[in-house]
């Protein structure tokens, strides 16, 4: 049975998620490509962090942080190999969205890799378009950067019932 819940980064079973998140990263763009949070950043940065568990072992994890104009980015969603095309990531960033409508959040942003053919397939088909860079990022051709609005009236996740830390 597949659960979404918030939690901390500072977790082990997260550790080993951002580990791996961070070698395929690794393997696919250059050093100054990666902007991945580590669990330490994370928290500093406030990133409201949630947890997928296949019957209580950690599968995927992802979350957002909202920035000074209010808007949200979307911060280090993955799913583990062995738990992927079962549509956890879409989960995931839908028990995310679901959070971030209840913060009030207008836009979710998104910085991703032009390499990440997956990730920009997946939200691309919940609806988030190409924007220019924001925030801090800069032009990065090894970049993509996405947006989506967010609507008050779209539904809970179904699988998902995020908690308060």
């Amino acid at each position: 049975m597949l659960t979404i819940v918030r939690e901390t980064p500072d977790r082990a079973d997260i550790h080993r998620l951002l580990g791996q998140a961070d070698a395929r990263s690794a393997a696919l763009y250059p050093a100054e490509s990666r902007f991945g949070a580590t669990a330490a950043e994370l928290i500093l940065q406030n990133v409201r962090f949630f947890l997928a568990r296949d019957f209580g072992t950690a599968v995927g994890c992802g979350g957002f942080v909202v920035g000074a104009d209010r808007c949200g980015e979307l911060k280090r969603v993955f799913v583990i190999p062995e738990a992927r095309g079962r549509s956890i990531g879409r989960r995931i960033v839908e028990a995310v969205e679901h959070a971030a409508r209840a913060e009030h959040v207008p836009t979710l942003l998104i910085e991703t890799g032009v390499a990440s053919v997956e990730a920009l397939s997946l939200y691309r088909r919940l609806g988030y378009a190409e924007r220019g860079p924001f925030w801090s990022y800069g032009s990065d051709p090894l970049s993509v950067f996405l947006e989506k609005p967010l609507t008050r009236s779209q539904p809970p996740p179904s699988v998902a019932a995020p908690v308060a830390p």
